[in-house]
């Protein structure tokens, strides 16, 4: 067996992009290998990447594939021989086959005498499966953005290529992709690794020694070995400052690991007087601008230092000129943030409503001004929806007059100059000068959390308040688009919209909101609405169409079943069967799958699920079959069929009283208790008996069994042994 080696060298790669293109080329790679009967049983995939280069290496491939022997069966031997020579069939099937006519065969069978044959196929080499297949895997990676750089070249790639390694052991495999065949040259780093002549060339001996070989040309190509040395570096350099710490970010880590190489870190400084400006806006200058570290004191606090992740290796000398560097392009933007937020503060938020006419939100849609209306309407009714609610299920009120206030005011800072440099920071700037400038706490709040959460590991905003306008906000945006055909399509989303859509769900799953999916969806409306103090809110588009709302209706429970199944963890069959169940109360769907998790591994659940998965199908199939479902007073049915619709009907008004309460666990629990009777039923009874009376009665009983104890899950959908 031999060790093989796979890098493909390219221009710089967005940092973004490495991990997950990383991961696929290894799944590629041990599938066509696995799918060509190359791999051993113990090989393993070993998977590199820097920001110039993915790799692949595999240990335990075989030298080729083994011989087989296959047994293939022609046409009936009539037809393939007349007189005992072979007709026009059997010439095709040999030829088929690739064997001479006279290789063929008689076959018994029992269906009678067919020809046959036996084929031995030799195996094809290592080397002459990766040659011809393993380009077609490469091309086919997916990249969320790629490029042609030949001209009149069909390959598309995310950056051209400009290097191929490829090896078994120490064996060129020839490889070739985008016109360039793989040879034992990959290139070390480009300033730290360089002969006379500026070039970086690094000869790769063999495939086991490759990490190694590309360690002494000062590339790293393990990422985790750059994650951890980052992470000691990072410590470093932070002890070095009585009491302070570096603050953790891991997007930032994972962004800095896939941008260098050879990681080294410095500590940079800054004056103390910018830390007069708000967190968020030194941390986004500081993070999302020049990829920096913030350092905060003992007590958690900002402190005037950061920290720096370079690509390269530094002396004395060359830290001081670069560290200085870094202080001063930061200084700067520092200043300009100062600048803009004192700018910005000459003119309060209530000020600026009138200018969002002249900030596009979507050009078929139409301005922020256009957008704000929209969001007060549906902030209204989701309003209402919640006082209606609220009284019996939760203590804390909403303030309508701030949330009014702050549904107002929300896209206002798209008109600062702060955000129009720092767009990461939208929302954000908006509640810190409603802070600024006495719009009072809960207003400030609500428009600081209303793009949160940003992700599904995000937090949901800390108000009522703020839910409320986070909800609304998000329902008018993907209605909006849907409205205007803009509904994501594939992997294609440009405007974010299932990430809205997972924030709808997220807030409903982890507030107290006593709101559904459904009242989200109705508070967008064609309908004129007036606020509490009688104002007229009008001009909502009319996008109340069935079509459109049975669209954004199924993209919200698409959303609720990735959250249900990825987010929480809960196994694809019991998503399916809490939600075949009713899906428009997102943390009764939580709860209910929660239930259904801790019983389902029971014997007797198990059992009933079976159970119930058999009735639907036989109901289903006396449906198509014109079979009538319904019960006559004068029929007589077997004992086993009276026993089960006595169990049901003790059963069923605990059960209901149990789902009423939500306690589901017993519920379910209960339901499991029927397995006796279920199984005695079908033991006994013949359920599409010939007499139609009796059929109606039986199918009558089972259908309405399932349907009356399908309310908290239906158990048909559980996958039973």
């Amino acid at each position: 067996m031999a060790d093989f080696l796979f890098e493909i060298g390219m221009d710089e790669i967005p940092a973004r992009m490495i991990a997950q293109a990383e991961a696929e080329l290894g799944r590629r790679v041990h599938d066509l290998l696995h799918r060509e009967r190359l791999l051993a049983a113990d090989g393993k995939v070993t998977t590199y990447s820097t920001p110039r280069r993915l790799a692949v290496v595999v240990e335990g491939v075989l030298p080729g594939q083994a011989d087989t022997e296959e047994q293939m069966t022609g046409p009936s031997w009539k037809i393939a021989f007349k007189d005992g020579e072979p007709t026009g069939a059997a010439q095709a099937f040999a030829k088929k086959a690739g064997v001479a006519v006279t290789a063929l065969e008689k076959v018994t069978t029992p269906k009678g005498e067919y020809v046959g044959v036996t084929v031995k196929r030799p195996g094809h080499t290592s080397t002459e499966i990766l040659t011809a297949d393993l380009p077609k895997e490469v091309l086919a990676l997916y990249w969320p953005k790629n490029m042609y750089w030949r001209a009149g070249k069909p390959e598309r790639f995310v950056r051209p290529v400009r290097w191929i390694v490829a090896l078994l052991d120490a064996t060129i495999v020839p490889v070739e992709i985008a016109g360039i065949t793989a040879g034992n040259t990959s290139r070390g780093h480009r300033i730290l690794h360089q002969d006379l002549h500026g070039e970086n060339p690094v000869v790769i001996a063999s495939a086991k020694s490759y990490a190694e070989t590309l360690r002494a040309a000062k590339v790293l190509v393990d990422v985790q070995e750059r994650r951890t040395k980052i992470t000691k570096a990072l410590d470093a350099a932070t002890h070095t400052v009585a009491g302070a710490r570096w603050r953790s970010d891991d997007a930032l880590l994972e962004t800095v690991v896939h941008l260098t190489e050879w990681p080294t870190v410095i500590l940079g400084n800054f004056e103390p007087e910018y830390l007069a400006l708000p967190e968020e806006v030194l941390v986004t200058v500081m993070r999302d601008h020049q990829k920096y570290f913030a350092v905060e004191a003992a007590d958690g606090k900002l402190a005037p230092h950061f920290l720096a992740v370079l690509n390269i290796e530094v002396d004395q000398e060359g830290y001081a000129t670069i560290q200085h560097g870094n202080q001063k392009v930061l200084r700067a933007r520092f200043k300009d943030a100062r600048f803009f937020w004192d700018v910005d503060q000459k003119t309060p938020l209530a000020e600026r409503v009138d200018s969002l006419k002249n900030v596009t939100f979507q050009k078929k849609l139409g301005s922020y001004a256009w957008k704000t209306k929209q969001n007060l309407a549906v902030a209204n009714r989701l309003y209402d929806a919640f006082q209606a609610r609220s009284k019996s299920l939760i203590n804390d009120a909403c303030d309508y007059a701030a949330l009014h206030r702050a549904v107002s005011l929300a896209k206002t800072d798209l008109t600062t100059e702060l955000v129009k440099e720092f767009t990461e920071l939208q929302g954000i700037i908006g509640g810190l000068y409603a802070r600024a400038q006495g719009l009072g706490e809960t207003v400030a709040q609500a428009i600081y959390d209303q793009y949160t959460p940003a992700s599904i590991e995000d937090r949901i905003p800390a108000t009522i308040e703020g839910q409320l306008l986070g909800l609304a906000d998000r329902i008018q945006t993907i209605v909006g688009m849907f409205g205007i055909n803009m509904a994501p399509t594939g992997s294609k989303d440009p405007f974010a919209l299932r990430r809205a859509a997972n924030g709808i769900v997220k807030i409903l799953a982890e507030s107290q909101l006593p709101l559904t999916l459904r009242d989200v969806l109705e508070s967008y409306t064609g309908e004129v609405r007036t606020d509490q103090n009688g104002i007229t809110v009008s001009g909502m588009r009319d996008i109340d169409s069935h079509q459109t709302l049975t669209a954004v209706s199924a993209f919200l429970l698409e959303r609720l079943h990735f959250y249900l199944k990825d987010v929480k963890g809960f196994s694809y069959d019991v998503v399916n069967a809490v939600l075949a169940a009713g899906s428009d109360d997102v943390r009764d769907a939580i709860a209910r799958a929660e239930a259904l998790t801790a019983v389902r591994g029971g014997e007797d659940f198990a059992a009933v699920s079976a159970a119930f998965k058999r009735i639907k199908n036989i109901v289903h199939q006396a449906s198509e079959k014109g079979f009538a479902l319904q019960a006559s007073s004068s029929v007589t049915v077997a004992a086993e069929a009276q026993q089960l619709a006595q169990a049901a009907e003790t059963l069923a008004p605990k059960v209901a009283a149990l789902r009423e309460a939500h306690n589901y666990a017993e519920a379910l629990a209960q339901i499991a208790t029927l397995r006796p009777t279920v199984d005695a039923f079908f033991d006994k009874v013949m359920v599409l008996d010939k007499d139609e009376a009796v059929r109606g009665a039986n199918l009558s009983l089972i259908d309405g069994i399932l349907t009356g104890f399908s309310t908290i899950a239906d158990f048909s959908e559980i996958v039973t042994a």
